[in-house]
């Protein structure tokens, strides 16, 4: 067995389409662990090394959006969700529960095998956090995150809110203090994309962020933009 070939895992109750998504993927290149049901998906987690979960959202019993909010919960395994229907509100929701991407079915193979590409190589170049902090206290400038509370208190030691997408987007910066940040891998290591899920623009959501931490959000410190590559977060961070 070639260790170096990316391990794919396919979840989906129709025999047909696993059997020949895996005669398709093995044509090029991936090894295939196949499932047909959440449960059976768990198990092959369990005793193999998977780098990326093809996963049929519609199945008898337990569906695959509630796999797909366990697996984000433990990690950022990358998940492509499979879906039947192409509402608007099957895609947010999949994309608020932490999935990369997602494809209708019926679909074109080469289409999902260009998705597969594409996520596996957003997550092989997004720049790793720092150690894990040993508390969920972090210190920069004249502030502190309190990341167990999702609170942010200022110098004046009143607590300031935060939205989903706000806290998410520092949370990240904290963790990789003067990395440069596209906006692609800022979405990506906020698996999550609660509040960015419905708009995408990590923009306006580090405009929000400004205007709650910097002196003069017109001239920022913290946050810093780099034209044509993306965003730093300059201050020093500490667990004091």
């Amino acid at each position: 067995m070639d260790s170096t070939k990316k391990h794919l895992l396919i979840v989906d109750d129709q025999r047909e389409i696993r059997e020949s998504l895996k005669a398709y993927l093995v044509r090029h290149d991936y090894r295939i662990t196949l499932a047909d049901s959440t449960e059976a998906a768990r198990a092959a987690l369990k005793t193999a090394a998977i780098d990326l979960v093809i996963l049929d959202i519609m199945m008898p019993g337990e569906d695959g959006l509630s796999l797909c909010r366990e697996l984000r919960a433990q990690g950022s395994m990358p998940i492509i969700l499979l879906t039947a229907m192409a509402e608007d509100t099957d895609r947010i929701i999949g994309l608020e529960m932490g999935s990369d991407d997602y494809i209708t079915k019926p679909f074109n193979p080469r289409e999902l095998l260009a998705r597969i590409r594409a996520v596996l190589r957003r997550a092989g170049t997004l720049p790793a956090r720092n150690e894990q902090p040993k508390t969920s206290c972090l210190h920069f400038d004249k502030w502190v995150l309190d990341s167990a509370r999702r609170e942010l208190i200022g110098p004046d030691q009143v607590s300031i809110a935060l939205s989903t997408g706000e806290f998410l987007l520092l949370s990240a910066f904290l963790q990789r203090p003067g990395m440069v940040l596209s906006r692609d891998q800022l979405l990506d290591i906020t698996r999550g994309r609660d509040a960015i899920a419905f708009d995408r623009s990590v923009d306006n959501q580090i405009s929000r962020l400004r205007k709650k931490i910097e002196r003069d959000p017109k001239n920022p410190e913290l946050i810093k933009t780099h034209w044509g590559g993306g965003y730093s977060f300059t201050a020093r961070v500490s667990e004091k």
